[in-house]
């Protein structure tokens, strides 16, 4: 009877500092940030019903295996295991970044040739829709919505900088922004030289990304090699026998914590710094 009290008191302190988390959240003004690879911002209800449905059915598996063992540590052990060891092994959102980035110089060429057939930046930019990559349709269909609606030339150019919260994006911005102040004819080839600059940008990306998954790999391989060893033994012999004291479950958790935070120290390695913009108030702010 005191090992389900204890077990449920878990699972209820658990809960608890989830609905603390998720009201402070909910009642704390936030600024909006900036989007950045691998940072990202959770809240219960932000979360898909697939994922909800992943917390509680682990929640529930630690609360049962807790019952069943008399391994109280498994209350949370397994929770964090099932949720948290795909994000800590998961490739972070770098390729979509790339992805980004790649499509901002396909683009970047498609206004190029545009441009260099005579027409204005106005006019350029409208024709640039339909083949806009999907990566950031969005973005450019928001600047060709503003140009239509009669909103300067270059504040329309500087909010469609924000809208892309990328340092190619101003650098993109800012070219366009100069030529639609003194109508430069020789914008396209300007434009060409910052498409091949950003082309090799991705190129060097895509290298570093290459060489970072072979890290992740073996750290994949190791941790499914290690989970696999601890649970044959946990069935089969008296190997983790220490660990069912009170004593030893603390030792447990720490060691666990541990390799975690080595996880996610990885992790964070591997992501990477984004660059400064130079462009909109974020760089503003920075500058005074």
């Amino acid at each position: 009877m005191t090992t389900v009290l204890a077990a449920l008191f878990g699972a209820l302190t658990i809960a608890g500092i989830a609905g603390v988390a998720v009201a402070a959240r909910r009642h704390t003004p936030q600024p909006r940030p900036r989007r950045a690879p691998g940072r990202v911002s959770v809240s219960w209800s932000r979360l898909s019903r697939r994922a909800r449905l992943l917390i509680m059915a682990s929640l529930a598996a630690g609360v049962l295996i807790a019952l069943a063992t008399g391994w109280l540590v498994a209350v949370v052990v397994v929770p964090a295991a099932l949720v948290g060891l795909p994000y800590l092994l998961a490739a972070p959102p770098a390729n979509e970044h790339i992805a980004r980035v790649e499509a901002m110089e396909e683009w970047t060429r498609s206004l190029a040739g545009v441009l260099g057939a005579g027409v204005g930046i106005e006019q350029a930019l409208t024709a640039t829709l339909r083949s806009t990559p999907p990566a950031i349709r969005g973005e450019v269909s928001t600047l060709v919505a503003r140009l239509r609606a009669r909103w300067d030339t270059e504040e329309a150019l500087r909010a469609f900088a924000d809208d892309l919260d990328d340092v190619t994006g101003d650098l993109i911005a800012a070219n366009l922004i100069l030529a639609a102040r003194r109508r430069n004819r020789s914008l396209s080839g300007a434009l060409q030289g910052v498409a091949e600059s950003v082309a090799e940008d991705v190129a060097a990306r895509r290298r570093v990304e290459a060489g970072r998954a072979k890290p992740r790999g073996s750290a994949r391989l190791v941790t499914g090699i290690s989970v696999g060893v601890l649970a044959l033994l946990a069935l089969t012999g008296d190997f983790v026998a220490p660990y069912a004291t009170p004593v030893g479950q603390i030792i447990l958790i720490v060691l666990l914590t541990l390799y975690a935070l080595g996880l996610l120290w990885m992790r964070t390695m591997a992501q990477g710094a984004p660059l400064p913009r130079f462009l909109g108030p974020t760089a503003r702010a920075g500058a005074r």
